[in-house]
């Protein structure tokens, strides 16, 4: 392949890169698909593409979807053990956040909401929400009528809707005062400030650190709570775990307020935050090492600052 097309491609790598790890909710799967799509670009009579940035996306995209589609991405994402993989923000595959739309596609509560989508609904969503392309583009990309990618929007945008918590989202430097508020409540042994600082229709969501087979789902504020205390409350067994007694640094990751939790330089842990009206709505605990391998990577690139909390 000649100097020309493999810079043809890259300049569009880290789009691809983020289409795709909205479609699929990981960084290395993520890395995966935009690789095979170079392949393919590799041997492909080029002459005969008369737009190379459509052709590429038709590509990765549809990649993508034969990965949502496999028999073991259903049984691995039907059996309630999957989560999204957490990505510390300033991340280039967490692509445009240019408009609320984007930025909104790309948190892990989007995310996990898109999980109950089929995948050709999914596609259309990201590819309509996120990439702004037009119904007669999103159809040439599937294969479909521009009255199915219409329809297929129509139905993610009202699941996504209906389940998305739309009240009053924060800004950055309020949704950290109210982190900051929630870890401080969290380790202090003061429930009732940490039950009054939760909506009243607020879950939480652990992969258990890999070792539950299924996600630990928790509703309501006083379950929650309690989680989030045992959470918070450190134990030998913990520590073990941990490898030490981990730092927790407040961060952003996919652009809502997180705690990452340190032990020796490297990330064992992310807690992200759904922060709406001065409350915390949603918590999203990650500590599965395969989650973390792409954040831990950036964590490593940044100074991470005084921790909030040093030693747990």
């Amino acid at each position: 392949m000649d100097s020309a097309a493999v810079d043809q491609f890259e300049a569009g790598r880290g789009r691809l890169a983020s289409l795709a790890y909205r479609l699929l909710g990981s960084a290395a799967d993520a890395e995966d698909a935009v690789q095979d799509t170079f392949l393919r670009w590799q041997a492909a009579d080029r002459e005969r593409i008369g737009v190379p940035e459509a052709w590429l996306t038709k590509v990765a995209t549809n990649l993508c979807l034969d990965r949502l589609r496999s028999a073991q991405a259903r049984h691995e994402r039907s059996a309630g053990a999957w989560l999204p993989e957490p990505l510390l923000d300033g991340d280039p595959m967490l692509g445009p956040a240019d408009t609320f739309e984007q930025r909104e596609s790309v948190t892990l509560a989007v995310l996990t909401l898109l999980e109950r989508l089929s995948p050709a609904e999914r596609a259309v969503y990201v590819l309509r929400e996120a990439f702004s392309y037009s119904h007669a583009e999103i159809a040439a990309i599937l294969d479909i009528t521009e009255s199915a990618s219409q329809q297929h929007a129509h139905r993610a945008r009202t699941r996504v809707t209906a389940e998305r918590r739309r009240g009053g989202a924060a800004d950055p430097a309020s949704a950290r005062r109210v982190v900051e508020e929630f870890l401080t409540a969290a380790t202090s042994g003061r429930t009732d400030r940490l039950v009054a600082l939760l909506t009243d229709d607020v879950t939480a969501v652990s992969d258990g650190a890999g070792l539950a087979r299924r996600l630990l789902r928790y509703r309501s504020r006083e379950r929650v709570a309690s989680f989030v205390r045992a959470g918070f409350t450190s134990t030998p067994a913990k520590r073990r775990l941990a490898g030490g007694s981990p730092a927790m640094h407040l961060a952003r990751v996919n652009g809502t307020p997180a705690v990452v939790a340190v032990v020796g330089g490297r990330v064992v842990g992310a807690v992200a935050f759904e922060v709406s009206d001065g409350k915390v709505a949603a918590l999203y605990g990650i500590a599965a090492t395969d989650r973390l391998a792409r954040l831990d990577e950036a964590w490593q690139r940044r100074d991470p600052g005084v921790p909030v909390i040093d030693g747990w």
